[in-house]
């Protein structure tokens, strides 16, 4: 893979990855859907829109100083790259606002988990298609790392070989030679996978994958 970057592009990438990964620091995960940002408004009243989703990112992204020491990246969501840190006093991209203290922005390039047919309510990610011309276009816009959900169900008889292979053939397909050089190390953007297992316990533990962790 290293063959096909330029000498900048593999500091860029180094650089990328190793403040990601800093000690004592982790990713703030701000990648929440439209419909995930609504169950939350609904639990206060407030309707979900645009502007209200813009307001509540700002919040967290103008937080104290002390969130320059222990956030290394932040995981941002597509409508959220383009929008303005209003009040800040800088009239900038939250992308932007976010690079100014020093944390690297992150984008989620999948298009969310789907349905998986012939399994007990097991899933698979979708967001392939389209993939390198918007990688192009997040690099465009100040971001610099991008990370990809797959999900396994961890329960009786979960994850079933269907799922397994197909999401094991999802994550094959983002991190191809393809995909992995043609589009994220061309586009300067670092590649982050994630595999979350569903509910937890005796299954889970006996699972080829750990529940919540980053591979």
């Amino acid at each position: 893979m290293a063959n096909f970057l330029t000498t900048e592009s593999k500091a860029e990438l180094s650089r990328v990855a190793n403040a990601i990964v800093a000690p004592g620091k982790g990713i703030l995960a701000a990648d929440e859907s439209t419909g995930t940002m609504g169950k939350r408004f609904a639990n206060i009243g407030a309707e979900n829109n645009e502007e209200n989703r813009r307001q509540y990112r700002q919040l967290l992204f103008t937080c104290p100083e002390v969130m320059n020491d222990s956030i290394s990246g932040v995981i941002l969501f597509h409508e959220t790259v383009p929008a303005c840190a209003v009040g800040t006093g800088m009239g900038v991209t939250f992308a932007d606002y976010i690079k100014k203290r020093g944390i690297i922005p992150g984008i989620k390039v999948d298009k969310g988990v789907v349905p998986l047919l012939g399994t007990d309510g097991e899933g698979t990610t979708q967001g392939l298609d389209g993939l390198a011309e918007r990688c192009a276009q997040y690099k465009k816009d100040g971001v610099q790392f991008a990370k990809w959900r797959c999900v396994l169900k961890i329960g009786p008889g979960c994850p079933s070989a269907l799922s397994i292979m197909e999401n094991a053939n999802v994550l094959a397909r983002y991190a191809a030679c393809d995909l992995c050089v043609g589009v994220f190390q061309a586009s300067g953007l670092a590649s982050l996978g994630k595999y979350s297992g569903g509910t937890a316990g005796a299954a889970g533990q006996q699972s080829l994958f750990v529940p919540k962790h980053s591979y």
